[in-house]
């Protein structure tokens, strides 16, 4: 029984049976090919973890250079549909991750930082007594030799 490749049939079931025969060389190839990668699966994994770290490092920032960080960081994180090479989501598919739950996790994350972060808290560098007398209101210590002063 012969079919399109004019094989019979036993030939055809011989041949699953029969090793492949390649070159060294060839061999030797395809594991090339997978170290050359790996260089830059290693360079995409540190870009991934810079990001991560100034998206963290400087949610809280207050001066110019951390905000700035803080905001580049967050865009190339957000960023959706980039077809280059260094994008999020080109770093996290090579990688293997999958990119909108990498971001829903970073946004968690921050929405939950910033409901632990505790509110400002006020302090007064001279601490305030207040008298009030005859309509007047007098604060401090010259407020009290003030007072002495009047007979009050």
């Amino acid at each position: 029984m012969n079919h399109e490749t004019g094989l019979s049939v036993e030939e055809r079931v011989s041949s699953l049976f029969q090793l492949d025969t390649i070159l060294p060389a060839q061999y030797l190839d395809t594991f090339r090919r997978k170290t050359h990668l790996e260089p830059e699966k290693r360079l995409m994994l540190a870009v991934l973890e810079d990001a991560i770290a100034c998206f963290q490092k400087h949610l809280f920032a207050r001066d110019r250079k951390g905000r700035g960080m803080f905001r580049e960081a967050e865009e190339w994180i957000m960023e959706e549909g980039s077809d280059w090479l260094f994008s999020f989501e080109s770093i996290c598919e090579v990688l293997g991750l999958e990119p909108q739950y990498v971001r829903q996790g970073l946004a968690r994350w921050k929405e939950r930082k910033l409901t632990e972060r505790p509110m400002a808290k006020i302090y007064r560098l001279t601490p305030r007594r207040e008298k009030r007398q005859g309509g007047v209101t007098v604060a401090g210590r010259t407020g009290q030799r003030f007072l002495k002063a009047v007979g009050r």
